[in-house]
């Protein structure tokens, strides 16, 4: 017997409508939190249901599944506590509130108290760095907690109570967040009568308001193509494309007198560059250029590679003509000053080694 209730199984179905009937694979990620909100995490049950659902094999499903960390693949606890440890936060405490909250509840990343209420987690980031260091409880932010403070909020949870949070509506289970995610309205009697927005988020509000921007329209109602609809529409937008792209036939020279009364727009000259082209192409003429554009301007053409003994010739000449400074490096490495350099290096050496070979001698002696 299936582990899932009649009603889950309708709100399955009316995930799934929401997509086009050729699109029924993008419901996947809604019914999964679904699933999650039936039994607490993402069960092998719970795959099998998507999978059978929407048509698919259990790989493809669990290999979605087990992509994202918001899917869990345990039971989990009333109420995951997520405590984010990345850069920013950590600087500001976050490993410390993380490593009180372990010591505290005796539960390590990924582990659930005893009761059944509370799993904890690090978080590689939480996306409010201008808050940190933060912590959410079912992905309801408490921003800029300390150890204390979060000590206070866990125990509170365990003790039957809901903390406000400090941005967001009141807190809720796992299990109703699940189907939350999934689409669906929290029914709860004023569950987003309270909470508020951040600070630095009212912040960006004014910023946008004083300055005139806005979000465009949008209508939700829009409905949403078939994929053969939208292949249909880009096959005609690549068609007028193509048409607006070919060149015009030639049409038949007309007498003087003669009127022909078309209508049909102008079209330009292959050759007619724009301005910056013209530019572009006088400064650094190419051989792909096929016509100069500016006096002066000379087309380079490919030609026969110098010959060996020339090359020879213009680089002596070069060197020759910009010769070192006194402190420079001789021009072309010439191998006698390298040969003489390398001996005299030597001789010092060797000097320097018999000097202390004799002070070595003369100390064993004393």
């Amino acid at each position: 017997m299936s582990v899932f209730t009649e009603e889950t199984r309708v709100r399955a179905r009316e995930i799934i409508a929401r997509y086009p009937a050729d699109r029924s694979r993008s419901a996947l990620l809604p019914l999964l939190h679904l699933v999650q909100a039936e039994e607490g995490y993402v069960s092998p049950a719970g795959v099998a249901f998507c999978a059978e659902v929407l048509g698919l094999n259990k790989a493809q499903v669990g290999a979605v599944a087990t992509f994202y960390t918001m899917y869990k693949r345990r039971p989990t606890g009333d109420y995951l506590v997520s405590v984010c440890t990345n850069t920013m936060c950590n600087v500001l405490g976050g490993q410390e509130v993380y490593d009180t909250l372990v010591e505290h509840l005796g539960v390590g990343h990924d582990e659930t108290t005893a009761d059944g209420k509370i799993t904890l987690e690090h978080a590689e980031c939480l996306a409010a760095c201008d808050y940190g260091p933060v912590m959410t409880v079912n992905y309801d932010f408490f921003d800029g907690v300390d150890p204390q403070g979060a000590l206070g909020v866990v125990d509170e949870l365990r003790a039957g109570g809901r903390p406000m949070p400090t941005r967001g509506a009141r807190l809720c289970t796992l299990k109703e967040m699940a189907v939350q995610l999934a689409g669906f309205a929290d029914e709860r009697e004023g569950a987003v009568a309270d909470g508020g927005p951040g600070e630095a988020t009212l912040r960006g509000l004014r910023l946008a308001e004083q300055h005139g921007i806005a979000a465009p329209g949008y209508d939700p109602k829009t409905p949403i193509r078939s994929k053969a609809e939208a292949d249909r529409a880009a096959a005609e937008a690549k068609a007028k494309a193509e048409a607006a792209k070919a060149p015009a036939p030639a049409a038949p020279a007309a007498k003087p007198e003669q009127v022909t009364g078309s209508t049909a727009p102008d079209v330009k000259a292959p050759d007619d560059k724009s301005p910056q082209v013209r530019t572009a192409e006088t400064r650094q003429p190419d051989a792909a250029t096929a016509v100069p554009d500016a006096p002066g301007t000379r087309v380079p053409t490919d030609g026969a590679p110098p010959a060996p003994g020339d090359a020879q010739a213009a680089q002596a000449a070069g060197v020759a003509a910009n010769a070192p400074a006194g402190d420079g490096k001789p021009a072309g490495d010439e191998a006698g000053a390298q040969e003489r350099n390398l001996k005299e290096a030597e001789a010092e050496t060797g000097a320097a080694g018999a000097g202390s070979a004799v002070a070595s001698e003369t100390g064993a002696q004393k």
